[in-house]
């Protein structure tokens, strides 16, 4: 079979292609996949990238675009082999422009001390005030490890994280174009949906309600099992504790969309006391606080809202049937002291495993 890389173009010409983006017309997938491909090995100027980003920016892009800009991404990967089709991944895009704490990362470690398998993939803050990487090594945790050796972490405290720039090498080339722009690309979507272990399960947060199905129906096109795509009413790129979230999940190959609120977790509105600022973080030291009480404290707001997400977690890794037995297990866990112990068992290793 020949690579998507190397895939026959009719029109090779990167001019060509611009017009028809700049005209509002979808790229076929293998357009996309060797116009990206041509960004990220450098055979474009940081001019022409930079214009071919804002246009697809501008005109939005198709199901079509990102299934093949994925492709060349996961192409381009540096891989971690994994062999369970049972690893979840939680994440996000990013840019919903709510300093929360890191929830997703709180809620890795609660799905893993419940029993689920969590190949994580993350990176330095862009658009938040912490990413995941500054805050897992802010915690103690080694992130430079080597694939086999993250193959070693959840293999023996079922949970394993994969630096980004790690494993993505190409993404050198474009970082300086992005951060020049200044705006929000393709690779905001992008990186959730290139995680280097291939996991098939995913919970996904998007800022952004008009990317849940699209999202849902690139994964369909790549083969993943079981998916939901989540954003919240109130902004949220994640399961919110506040109000209305609205999913689209991917399951047996069939997408359905549908909207959840804590009533489903098996919490009553009635009883909640807190409000947006209880999960907001500014800098590392205030995002590590809020992490260790949302592992230790059920009744505050950081931990409810982990427990939420390592709630869809479980049900999207098999381990429970519903989003309440979820919640259940996953307050179990943190009052048992399961949780933080999984923490501390994850940096321990990791620290073992880089002396």
């Amino acid at each position: 079979m020949n690579s998507i890389l190397t895939t026959a173009i009719p029109d090779k010409s990167v001019v060509k292609m611009l017009t028809k983006i700049i005209s509002k017309v979808d790229l076929r997938r293998e357009e996309m996949s060797f116009l990206l491909k041509e960004i990220m090995v450098g055979q474009l100027s940081n001019c022409q990238a930079g214009a071919i980003l804002t246009a697809l920016r501008m005109k939005g892009e198709s199901v079509e675009e990102l299934t093949g800009a994925v492709e060349v991404m996961r192409e381009l990967v540096k891989p971690v082999f994994v062999e369970d089709n049972n690893i979840i991944d939680l994440c996000g895009t990013g840019g919903d422009g709510v300093n929360t704490f890191n929830i997703s990362t709180s809620a890795m470690f609660i799905a893993s001390a419940a029993g689920a398998k969590v190949a994580k993939h993350g990176g330095r803050a862009v658009s938040s005030a912490t990413g995941s990487a500054d805050l897992l090594e802010g915690l103690g945790v080694k992130i430079n490890l080597p694939p086999e050796k993250v193959l070693q972490t959840l293999d023996q405290v079922g949970l394993g994280f994969m630096f980004a720039p790690n494993h993505h090498p190409a993404m050198k080339v474009v970082a300086p174009i992005r951060r020049e722009l200044g705006v929000r690309t393709i690779f905001n979507v992008l990186g959730p949906l290139t995680n280097p272990a291939r996991t098939q399960r995913q919970l996904i947060g998007v800022f952004s309600k008009q990317l849940l199905q699209p999202l849902a129906e690139v994964l369909k096109n790549l083969g993943s099992n079981h998916v939901l795509v989540v954003h919240a009413e109130d902004g949220l790129d994640e399961i919110s504790l506040f109000g209305k979230t609205h999913f689209a999940e991917l399951k047996g190959g069939e997408i359905r969309l549908g909207s959840l609120s804590i009533e489903d977790f098996g919490l009553s509105k009635g009883n909640l006391k807190h409000n947006v600022s209880d999960i907001t973080a500014h800098g590392l030291e205030q995002s590590k606080l809020k992490v260790l009480e949302s592992l230790t404290e059920t009744n505050k707001a950081t931990a409810k809202i982990a427990m939420l997400n390592a709630s869809a977690a479980l049900y999207i890794g098999g381990k429970v049937n519903d989003f309440k037995e979820g919640f259940d297990l996953a307050r179990l866990v943190v009052e048992s002291g399961e949780a933080v112990a999984k923490l501390e068992a994850f940096v321990a290793l990791t620290n073992d495993l880089e002396g």
